[in-house]
C-alpha cells in the first residue's frame, strides 16, 4: 500500500469540522474527510468517557444568549463590588439558566501502509450544548465568586433531549501534541526522545558505583556492570507495536481494537511523549488472577476474553493495559509454557516469554 501524497494537518481538518452542518455532522464526518484528503480510508470509532468543556452561556428561558458566563458573571459581580452573595440573592430570583458542553472522544483512523504502526490517528471530541439548569443554585449560598463562575452544581447524569441546544459539532481535541499523529513517526519519536534522554545521562552514569555492604564487607560494582543493557532500554510504546506485529494479532488493524491516548509536552524542561492505550471493545469483565485459578483454567479464560473482543492473542494487550487483564495472569501462563504444562501458537508464546523477562504497562 502507496500513502497518500498528503497527510492530513490539523488546519486542514479544523475547516473540514467547521464545514460540518450539526444536524449531520456524525453522518458527513467521515464523507468530508475523504472528500479533503483523497487516498485515505477512514473509520472512526467512539468511547463513552464523559467531559465537560469550561465554556458555558448565560441563556433566558427563550433560549436569548446574553454571553459567556465568566465574563458576564464578572461583571455582575463587579456591579456588586465583589460580594457574591449580594449577586447570588439578586440571580436567584431571575429566570436566568446556564449552558455546558458535554463531549465525548472520538477517534478517526487510516492505514497509510501495511504495518502495525502504518496509519494515521485523530483525536477529536464529539460535543452537544445542553440547557444545564438555573444560573445559580436558590437553595445554596456560595462562599465565593469561584461557585458562581465555575458552578458544578447543575450536573446530572442524563439530560432529557428537550434540553439539546446545539450540536453534535466536532473539533480536534487539544490533548498535548496528539491530536493528529502519524502513529510510525510518533513511535519513531518516542525512540529518539528516550535515547537522547539516557546518553544525556552517560558520563554521569559511566562514573557512578553501586555500593552494597555485606558480611564480606563493602562491595563496589560500576553501574555499567550492573545495568549493561540501560543504553539499549526499548519504550513500551515500541514493544506495545512489536509484540502486535509478532504475534497473531498482526492481521488485524490495531486501530480497530484500540484508540491511543496521545501526549507530547514539555515539563519543567524535560520532554514527555507516549501512550496510553485505550480498548475500543473492552471485555464485560476483568479477569483478575485468584489463589485457586490453575494454569489451565486461565488458558480457558484468555481463550474466552479473545473470543469475546473478537482478536486472537488480545488478552495480551488488554494485560500490557493493566485494569482488564492481570498482569499476574501472564505470568503464571509463562510459567506455564515454560514447564511445558500448556501450549500457545509459537508467536505468542514467544512474546509473552519475553514480556514475562521483562514486563511493561500502561
Amino acid at each position: 500500500m502507496t500513502a497518500p501524497a498528503r497527510l492530513p494537518d490539523a488546519a486542514s481538518l479544523e475547516a473540514v469540522l467547521a464545514g460540518l452542518d450539526p444536524a449531520s455532522a456524525d453522518a458527513a464526518l467521515l464523507p468530508a474527510l475523504a472528500a479533503s484528503f483523497p487516498g485515505f480510508e477512514f473509520g472512526f470509532a467512539q468511547i463513552d468517557d464523559d467531559y465537560w468543556r469550561d465554556t458555558r452561556s448565560v441563556i433566558r428561558p427563550d433560549g436569548t444568549r446574553l454571553g459567556e458566563l465568566r465574563p458576564w458573571m464578572m461583571a455582575e459581580l463587579a456591579k456588586e463590588n465583589g460580594d457574591a452573595s449580594a449577586v447570588w440573592k439578586r440571580l436567584k430570583e431571575t429566570d436566568l439558566q446556564i449552558t455546558e458542553w458535554r463531549g465525548t472522544s472520538a477517534f478517526v483512523s487510516a492505514p497509510t501502509g501495511p504495518g502495525a504502526a502504518d496509519y494515521v490517528q485523530i483525536a477529536l471530541g464529539r460535543e452537544i450544548e445542553w440547557r444545564a439548569g438555573r444560573i445559580v443554585n436558590p437553595d445554596y449560598r456560595p462562599w465565593g465568586e469561584e461557585e458562581l463562575l465555575d458552578p458544578s452544581w447543575p450536573r446530572t447524569d442524563q439530560l432529557p433531549d428537550s434540553d439539546r441546544l446545539a450540536g453534535p459539532v466536532y473539533r480536534l481535541l487539544g490533548r498535548a501534541g496528539g491530536a493528529v499523529v502519524h502513529v510510525r513517526s510518533f513511535l519513531d519519536r518516542c525512540d529518539r526522545i528516550e535515547r537522547g534522554k539516557r546518553e544525556a545521562k552517560r558520563p554521569e552514569l559511566e562514573r557512578r558505583v553501586i555500593r552494597e555492604v555485606g558480611p564480606g564487607g563493602t562491595r563496589e560494582t560500576p553501574f555499567m556492570e550492573a545495568v549493561p543493557d540501560y543504553f539499549g532500554f526499548v519504550p513500551r510504546e515500541l514493544r506495545f507495536f512489536q509484540d502486535w506485529e509478532d504475534s497473531s494479532a498482526r492481521p488485524h488493524r490495531v486501530f480497530a481494537h484500540w484508540a491511543l491516548d496521545i501526549r507530547d509536552y514539555t515539563h519543567k524542561g524535560e520532554r514527555e511523549v507516549g501512550f496510553i492505550p485505550r480498548p475500543l471493545r473492552p471485555p464485560k469483565e476483568r479477569l483478575l488472577m485468584t489463589p485457586d485459578a490453575s494454569v489451565h483454567l486461565l488458558m480457558e479464560r484468555i481463550e474466552a476474553v479473545d473470543r469475546e473482543i473478537g482478536l486472537p492473542f488480545g488478552w495480551f494487550f488488554l494485560m500490557t493495559h493493566g485494569h482488564w487483564v492481570d498482569p499476574d495472569v501472564g505470568l503464571a501462563i509463562a510459567q506455564g509454557l515454560k514447564a511445558q504444562r500448556v501450549r500457545l501458537p509459537d508467536p505468542d508464546a514467544g512474546v509473552l516469554l519475553r514480556w514475562a523477562d521483562r514486563t511493561y504497562g500502561f
